[in-house]
């Protein structure tokens, strides 16, 4: 039977940096895959937040956003447009409200989300509003809940700051790197030249010491918060 899956992410890009290449074998196996991309990703740039002199930006995020989930398979890609790096200026509650609509519409079977210990402050605000959200009170359709890191986050954090990313879940993409290398070339916008962490270079060397942990060509790392079967 295939699995109903959603994957939260906080910006356009981190979908696919965290778990393209998973998004992509899920797709691979027949699961329905839903990705929810809460924040609008462009504004934080600015001074002050002026939604409208960013409109262009934004609207080709989130073309990118849908070009990307096309490439991988997502059966659909949505943008809430929330304030970009300012999660924790918005109500929690606001937020895990608009994760349980998504949760009741879409019945997830499997949930993927950031890290706890991020260094972006949005990731760690959407970290838990996901886990609450996804706690386990009857009828709750998650049975599996896993987070992932994201290159250019995940490992800025100091590791006494905050929790380490310290995966015990490891997906082998061998057969679908290409495809999130082609995923991520639609977001050439917030891609960066090596040897930032958000380079093309970079992203690959990453899944391939996550290979390289488990025996495979390549390979997504992530942490798994609960699992009923």
């Amino acid at each position: 039977m295939a699995d109903s899956v959603l994957v939260v992410a906080a910006h356009p890009d981190d979908e696919v940096l965290g778990c393209g290449g998973t998004i992509a074998r899920h797709a691979d196996a027949g699961d329905q895959v839903r990705v929810l991309i809460v924040a609008e990703g462009a504004t934080s740039r600015q001074q002050h937040r002026v939604r409208n002199q960013a409109s262009d930006e934004l609207s080709a995020l989130a073309q990118s956003a849908q070009k990307a989930g096309a490439i991988l398979g997502a059966q659909g890609v949505e943008l809430l447009d929330l304030p970009d790096n300012r999660l924790d200026s918005l109500d929690r509650l606001d937020l895990i409200k608009q994760i349980e609509e998504r949760i009741a519409r879409h019945q997830p079977q499997v949930v993927y989300v950031h890290h706890a210990g991020d260094v972006n402050i949005d990731h760690r605000r959407l970290h838990e509003a996901v886990v609450t959200a996804c706690r386990p009170t009857p009828g709750q359709p998650v049975r599996r809940l896993l987070s992932f890191e994201v290159a250019s986050s995940t490992e800025w954090q100091p590791p006494c700051s905050a929790p380490a990313f310290q995966p015990n879940w490891f997906v082998d993409i061998s057969a679908q790197w290409l495809r999130k290398r082609e995923a991520l070339e639609a977001y050439i916008s917030e891609m960066r030249p090596w040897p930032h962490a958000r380079s093309f270079q970079a992203v690959e060397h990453l899944a391939r010491w996550r290979g390289a942990q488990v025996g495979v060509e390549a390979a997504e790392a992530f942490c798994l918060l609960r699992q009923l079967v």
